[in-house]
């Protein structure tokens, strides 16, 4: 829960909505076949199983006092540009975050877990 003050009140965001939010941008982005689930970021790499749909079960937010920390866990296609992939999310996901909430985005990690021919 993210928890924003001002003059007029106080607003709480709830980690299901950036999850959604950051999924729904990152499922968009050119090379990114899904995020990764639960089996797949632990490294158990017994069923290729991901969501298509942008559920965020791969997405973690974070509020620390100088803006927001996010994890990323997804999976890509075999022969795409990886660094390509991973600054174009950075992009888009600081874009769309900051733009929907006015919340600043301190950092970005993305993770590559699998990579799918």
């Amino acid at each position: 829960m993210v928890r924003i003050e001002n003059h007029l009140g106080t607003i709480d965001i709830s980690e299901k909505y950036f999850s959604s939010l950051i999924g729904h941008t990152v499922v968009s982005c050119f090379g990114v076949l899904g995020i990764a689930d639960g089996s797949t970021v632990k490294g158990k790499n017994k069923s290729r199983s991901f969501k298509k749909k942008g559920s965020g079960k791969g997405v973690t937010v974070k509020s620390e006092l100088g803006g927001l920390l996010v994890d990323i866990h997804i999976i890509v296609g075999y022969g795409i540009n990886i660094s390509a992939i991973v600054n174009s999310i950075k992009t888009k996901v600081l874009y769309v975050v900051e733009t929907a909430t006015q919340l600043k985005v301190k950092r970005i990690n993305v993770f590559v877990d699998a990579m799918i021919s």
